[in-house]
């Protein structure tokens, strides 16, 4: 609402000045650079500038326009700039009618009748699901939240590493180093040990890669034992990321991965041929992309197939499927080479969606500095991470609160919650460094601090009673106005969350709405003895549990009855 009041104001300006001087002004209103001065500030200067009069004439003129308004309480001319006061009793009341009357629909984006695809977790198969494979996960599981409460309709297609030439390696390995009953025992971590090995092996004997190779040839042609072999890996992988999933609360409406588009690539090869994009390259085929950037490699030497080629064969897929108005790839910083390619072919090829492929790039994860990689055998399984914050979160509950009911899933929603939270909070470009027990805590800049808030807002809540007399004159106080105006702000944060693809905007939002209601508890007895006061308090609080639930559940975090 304060953003729709500046908003107001400008246009009412603007129209003032076109139909009095028929001239078309950028009017500036914002905010105060010191929130002492008012809550809204209007400079003038470009109104000198184009009406070319002494400064205070311009001022007055601007004042004269906006001093009778409802909404201006006071204002203060400093120099060039007009400060307004606005009258806080009918916006707090205006806000929080509707946020009660809404409740969890309260910030819900005008529906539109347009898609977001969304490419996210995508882990590759007969390999254990990492620590390093959460960004995406939960990043991509957040922004289809976030888009969904911005009014898009979403779609989240899990791209599986289902397919490529580490299956090649590890059929390889199993083959010359596997034990059927090991593998069949534990399937994933045995898989993971013989692909370190390929790898350790290769080094000595570099054949192995040439064998490997070889191998996954034999299976993009149909090898019937590779293949069942392959199902296997596949199934088995698919059975431990199921279980992740459940844990984490992500879901997809695809499974479609790498394999699904081994029948789409020839049609593509094809149409670039058709339209004389290819060309061959030391036997390979390729696409020029000009100076600015190495070629395509559309098709090896070998003839085998690659990413661009099943890329391309994906995005020619979803726009055809679901007429997505963007595409968005929740892929690590490393591909944004590859990325920049896909769409220049996409453009060569002349659809006019290349510029609606979003590359949502993230950092990495570091342990003690460095990067998780399963080849070097420094892998930390996502599930061991996540069981440990359960674990960890279970003994600071039972130190604090030992009598607490369903201790087990109130330990499962903070560990977890603790782990998402501490990524998501985190830029998705930038690394981080791993560290549970700081994202533990239960203050500071982390999930549980964010649950406990809540939790202590709802025990306020539960043990007072109210009635329907209020006293809206309380929010001329700043702590209790800037309340009014983080909760009013919460469709701006989805909407700058969405225009980012950041749910660090999210996270940023709420560490400061709780924050501000914790300044807040400090310094007002909400249970006050006034009847009036109690019931204003209650009502205050009651919207900010809906906001502040609404927008856990936007970053996947479960609230809390107790903990």
């Amino acid at each position: 609402m304060i953003e729709n009041i500046k908003l107001e104001l400008k246009e009412l300006l603007e129209k003032y000045f076109l139909n009095t001087y028929n001239l078309e002004l950028n009017i500036v209103v914002e905010e105060p650079k010191k929130k002492e001065l008012g809550d809204i500030s209007i400079p003038s200067f470009v109104v000198v500038k184009a009406l070319r009069k002494p400064l205070n004439d311009c001022v007055n003129e601007i004042v004269n326009v906006i001093k009778d308004l409802d909404i201006v309480k006071s204002y203060q001319i400093m120099g060039g700039f007009i400060n307004i006061v606005i009258n806080k009793e009918e916006i707090a009341k205006e806000i929080l009618d509707k946020i009660i009357k809404e409740g969890s629909n309260y910030g819900n984006g005008v529906k539109k009748n347009e898609t977001i695809v969304l490419d996210y977790s995508s882990p590759n198969i007969a390999k254990p699901f990492s620590i390093g494979h959460l960004r995406s996960t939960i990043i991509g599981a957040s922004l289809k939240l976030i888009f969904e409460k911005g009014g898009y309709n979403t779609f989240g297609i899990n791209h599986l590493g289902d397919w490529g030439s580490q299956f090649g390696k590890v059929i390889v390995a199993y083959k010359k180093w596997g034990n059927d009953n090991s593998v069949k025992e534990n399937s994933l971590s045995e898989l993971a040990k013989l692909y370190v090995r390929f790898h350790d092996e290769a080094k000595t004997n570099p054949e192995l890669e040439d064998e490997a190779r070889e191998v996954f040839k034999e299976l993009e042609l149909g090898n019937e034992e590779y293949l069942k072999l392959w199902k296997w890996f596949r199934e088995e992988s698919i059975n431990e990321a199921l279980k992740l999933y459940d844990m984490l609360n992500v879901k997809f409406d695809s499974y479609n991965g790498e394999a699904f588009y081994n029948d789409k690539m020839d049609a593509i090869v094809k149409e670039l041929e058709d339209k004389k994009l290819l060309v061959e390259d030391d036997g390979a085929m390729i696409v020029d992309l000009g100076e600015s950037m190495p070629p395509a490699l559309i098709k090896r030497r070998d003839g085998a197939s690659l990413y661009m080629t099943r890329d391309l064969a994906a995005v020619e897929y979803r726009k055809k499927e679901y007429n997505f108005k963007k595409a968005l790839y929740v892929v690590g910083n490393e591909q944004k080479l590859h990325f920049n390619q896909l769409r220049s072919v996409i453009s060569k090829m002349g659809y006019d969606y290349a510029d609606d492929i979003i590359h949502v790039n993230f950092g990495l994860v570091l342990q003690d500095g460095k990067k998780m990689s399963t080849r070097s055998g420094r892998v930390v399984t996502l599930i061991d991470v996540l069981n440990e914050a359960i674990k960890m979160a279970y003994k600071q509950i039972d130190e604090k609160n030992p009598n607490l009911e369903n201790k087990e899933e109130v330990s499962k929603k903070i560990g977890i919650g603790a782990v998402i939270f501490n990524d998501l909070k985190n830029h998705r470009s930038l690394d981080y460094e791993f560290n549970l027990e700081q994202m533990l805590k239960f203050e500071g800049q982390t999930g549980p601090y964010l649950q406990y808030t809540d939790v202590r807002i709802k025990s306020i809540l539960n043990s007072c009673k109210a009635t329907n007399e209020f006293d809206y004159s309380l929010f001329e106080k700043p702590h209790y106005y800037a309340l009014i105006k983080d909760i009013d702000e919460f469709s701006l944060n989805i909407n700058k969350a969405m225009e980012d693809y950041a749910p660090s905007v999210i996270c940023k939002y709420l560490l400061n709405l709780a924050s501000d209601f914790n300044t807040f508890y400090g310094l007002e007895k909400i249970n006050n003895e006034n009847e009036v006061i109690r019931n204003t308090n209650l009502k205050l609080l009651s919207a900010i549990k809906i906001v502040l639930e609404e927008g856990l559940r936007l970053i996947d975090i479960f609230p809390l009855e107790r903990m």
